[in-house]
């Protein structure tokens, strides 16, 4: 399983005037090339009248595929600009889109480059970024008597409690990298004197907010 990536949190919209020219930008996160086609697509569709829509995209976990267009921009003034942008960022299965109205002045290749990557910039913002990264998942079930101890030794440690349950026992979610899932149980074992009811739920990849560094949905 991948250990992490990054990804856009969500659809993300941005505009800027360059000396008269209008560049709206335009950002989402997809999984296939389909979904990005499609997504330019609708921008194409959107702005049919634009001087230029361009953009460029990064799939797969390992970010195996890359593509990018400068949409009759002199060569490798925006496509690519938009691209290095994506690649900065760390970002795959994202597409950035950046739409020009030309104003009139000519930007020449320098201001090209650097306004096609002002736009990716802005239009990533919008979105928001966010991590996705390989957890084991994990139910505890202990008596309540443990449950503080518990709590106060995992924030030493990389084990993340999503939840707690109250019933007759405490049910506690806990999320941990899936190489310390031994270590953890080990822990668990000395902190509970070996009375943790230790239930392994599964491995996933979720999406985790990149502030708080805890999962959007589990």
């Amino acid at each position: 399983m991948e250990k992490s990536y990054k990804m856009l949190k969500e659809y993300g919209e941005a505009s800027f005037i360059e000396r008269k020219s209008r560049f709206i930008s335009y950002s989402m996160p997809v999984t296939t090339e389909e979904e990005a086609m499609q997504f330019l697509g609708s921008i194409r569709k959107k702005h049919y009248n634009a001087s230029h829509n361009c953009y460029a995209y990064i799939l797969g976990e390992n970010s195996a595929i890359q593509r990018s267009s400068d949409d009759g921009e002199p060569s490798g003034t925006a496509g690519m600009p938009i691209l290095e942008i994506l690649r900065k960022e760390g970002l795959t299965n994202a597409i950035v889109v950046v739409t020009r109205y030309f104003g009139g002045i000519l930007l020449g290749a320098g201001g090209l480059i650097r306004a096609y990557a002002e736009g990716a910039k802005l239009a990533i913002s919008a979105a928001g970024i966010i991590e996705v990264k390989a957890f084991s998942i994990f139910v505890i079930h202990v008596d309540y008597s443990q449950l503080g101890k518990i709590q106060h030794e995992a924030v030493s440690k990389e084990y993340l409690i999503l939840d707690i349950c109250y019933t007759d026992m405490v049910a506690i979610t806990i999320l941990v990298p899936p190489e310390c899932k031994d270590a953890m149980i080990e822990d668990l074992n000395n902190w509970t004197n070996g009375n943790a009811v230790i239930e392994h739920l599964k491995d996933d990849m979720l999406k985790v907010d990149l502030q708080t560094g805890r999962p959007l949905q589990h």
